[in-house]
This record gives C-alpha cells, structure tokens and sequence, in this order.
C-alpha cells in the first residue's frame, strides 16, 4: 500500500456503515495502531479536516497504522449525526467498533494486543477520553479536546498504583488564543490528573498557521 494513498474502507459500526480511511507506514514493521477522531459533525467536523490529517499524516510517519473515520452520520457514514444533546455515547461506541475491526485485521502482523494509540481533536479529543476507559491505550493524543462540554472522565489516575500500569502516555496540545474550546478548562481538568498541557502561542482552535508546530510536538511524542 502507498502510504501517500490512504485505503477506503466501510467498517461495521453500532449504526451502521462507517467511512474509515487507513495508511501503512512503508518502512518496517508497523508499531501499533492510531485511530484518529474528528471535530463536531454539528459544526462541520469531518475526518477531513486539517487537525485530524496532520495527526493523521504524523502517526503514519512515526511508524504507525494510521486510521481516520467519520462518525454516525456523517459523509458516507451511515446512522444519525449527533445532535449536540448527549456526550457522544454513540460516537464512543463507532471509536470501539474501528479499533476492534482494525486491531483484528492486523493481529497477526503485531503483537496481541495490538500497541494502541487514540487520537482526538477537539469533540473527538474527548471522546477518545471515553474511549480510553474501555479500551487501554498505550498512548493518547489530545487536541484542544472539549472535555468540559462532554464532561469527559479522567484518564490518569495519579497515585492509584492499581491503575498506573495500564496508565497510558498522554500528550495534550493547546492553543493560548483558543475560544472554542478555552485553555482553562482544559487544564482544569489536567490539573487533578497531573497531566501536563503543552500550550501553544498565538494558535487558535484551529491551530491556523501553526500546524507544523502541532506536527513537531507529536512526532517528537511518538518518537521510539
């Protein structure tokens, strides 16, 4: 597969069909699995957007299979686009379905379980978050994730040794000049994790004219 030229797929969801799109690295073995989830279908969110292609792209030169879709409802995704009236159950669960059908597809040529990475920007990023719970991650990639508006639930749980062996690697990327999602609540909801937030200067929420610092700060994330 050129990994220049992601492969189209339809992956079985909850609610039907969902329009997934997924690269293999072309040098050596693949590392593990990142899943990518995008913004708000409400507001035009879409696999295609330009955050979720930076991810996207980074992942796949950091080694890894990368997987971008969209959820229920949304382009060639068959099921209803979320409403803005829940905290994204529905997406949730599309993130389980693509992470199960990919992780089962590649079994073979990864270790079991497949290393996993979870990546979101914005709705997506707190998504992930729930996601996280139910799938263990090895890494995490947050982007201005709406964790306030989702009440999304923890995903590091500091000094509970039970849990710190599953705890994942999590990176969060923020911009000071954010309005979408604001910086303090993000680091609101860090904060009792201890999860440090990488904050970036004068970047907005869509990170406008700053993608190739997003793109540094996550290669350098992945890196082995």
């Amino acid at each position: 597969m050129n990994p220049h030229v992601p492969q189209k797929l339809f992956i079985d969801g909850p609610a039907g069909k969902l329009e997934t799109d997924l690269a293999e690295p072309d040098s050596g073995p693949p590392r593990g699995i990142a899943v990518v989830a995008h913004p708000h279908p409400r507001y035009g969110g879409t696999m295609n957007n330009k955050v979720v292609y930076t991810l996207f792209k980074s992942f796949l030169e950091s080694g890894f299979i990368s997987v971008k879709f969209n959820f229920r409802g949304v382009e060639q995704s068959e099921g209803r686009r979320n409403s803005g009236e829940d905290n994204g159950e529905g997406e949730t669960e599309d993130v389980l379905a693509v992470v199960e059908t990919v992780t089962s597809q590649f079994a073979a040529r990864l270790n079991t379980p497949a290393p996993l990475l979870l990546a979101g920007f914005s709705f997506g990023g707190a998504i992930q978050a729930y996601a996280a719970q139910r799938v263990k991650p090895q890494k995490v990639v947050l982007i201005a994730p709406a964790v306030q508006r989702l009440n999304a639930p923890p995903i590091a749980y500091p000094g509970a040794s039970n849990d710190m062996e599953h705890a994942p690697e999590v990176l969060i990327i923020h911009g000071d000049q954010d309005e979408t999602v604001p910086l303090k609540t993000v680091l609101d909801w860090a904060a009792p994790q201890e999860l440090p937030v990488v904050v970036v200067p004068g970047a907005e929420h869509f990170f406008h004219r700053r993608l190739h610092i997003l793109k540094r700060v996550v290669l350098d994330f992945c890196r082995p």
